[in-house]
């Protein structure tokens, strides 16, 4: 184990400043860390990278890797979809050194996009996992029934005259653990379409209505799917019964239109004192 000199550095090629940490110590054996961070979805074709189009984990692997000077992955709690942002996302990565947090937060910061911020990082045991440890995850769907500037490509601006009780009340019948196969995304790779939902309702606000949901997981697509269903219940074209025969027919194209994806944000990610170190 030896101290890594870390300073400033200006290259004199092209008069760039590498961000170096300082309190830093290598180590002999990889260290897991977690860390918390917000983003506007706006710009990125979500959070998992591709190869054609520019992603949240692209940004944040480009900003660690240049940070620490050797390539670094990470893997998300969840993955967000192109437009979608997060009031609260995960992410946990390996490495050989144990640096201090208030220097991270700084230099990480200064390399990421306005559009992506890191709040915490956080050391956890080896095995901890940002993906599979998390015990539920919340998210919100925000709908203004006027225009407002300061709300383009973070809501839902809808026409509709809503039912508020219809909505609230084909909401109930999602609770519970259920197969939501009718509000996946076709042609998803996945073992199982069991979700447990705890809890889904409709807030209004003064100018418009939020939807919550919290599930243990979520399958892709599946919250606007739900959002859309539900719109149609909220204009009288569905009932809470056809709501029922949605879920128990399993059926993609019985339910709704997907709603669209600025005003979906994931809002909580939980974890136990399980991944502590």
């Amino acid at each position: 184990m030896g101290y890594l000199n870390f300073r400033k550095e200006y290259s004199k090629s092209n008069l760039k400043l590498g961000y170096i940490f300082i309190f830093a110590v290598e180590m002999n054996e990889s260290l897991r860390y977690f860390v918390e961070l917000s983003y506007d979805g706006s710009n990125y074709h979500g959070w998992q990278k591709q190869s054609n189009a520019n992603s949240v984990q692209e940004e944040l692997e480009s900003a660690l890797s240049t940070l620490f000077r050797q390539p670094i992955g990470v893997m998300g709690s969840g993955r967000t979809d192109a437009g979608v942002h997060a009031l609260q996302q995960f992410a946990h990565f390996d490495l050989d050194i144990e640096f201090t947090s208030e220097y991270f937060l700084k230099r990480i910061n200064g390399l990421l996009p306005p559009d992506i911020a890191i709040f915490d990082v956080f050391q956890v045991n080896e095995k901890a996992h940002a993906r599979f440890n998390a015990t539920f995850r919340r998210y919100e769907y925000h709908i203004t029934f006027r225009k407002d500037p300061f709300m383009t490509g973070k809501a839902w601006h809808c026409y509709y005259d809503l039912d508020l009780e219809a909505m609230s009340k084909a909401a109930l019948l999602l609770l519970g653990k259920q197969d939501f196969e009718c509000f996946s995304r076709r042609k998803t790779n996945v073992k199982t379409f069991i979700c447990e939902i705890n809890h889904a309702y409709w807030e209004q606000t003064s100018n418009g209505l939020v939807f919550h949901i919290q599930a243990n997981r979520f399958l892709r697509g599946m919250v606007r799917a739900i959002v859309g269903t539900l719109i149609k219940v909220g204009r009288g074209h569905l009932d809470s019964a056809g709501v029922t025969e949605i879920i128990v027919n399993k059926d993609r194209n019985l339910a709704g239109i997907s709603a669209p994806p600025q005003g979906l944000f994931l809002s909580k990610v939980n974890y136990t004192d399980q991944i502590n170190k």
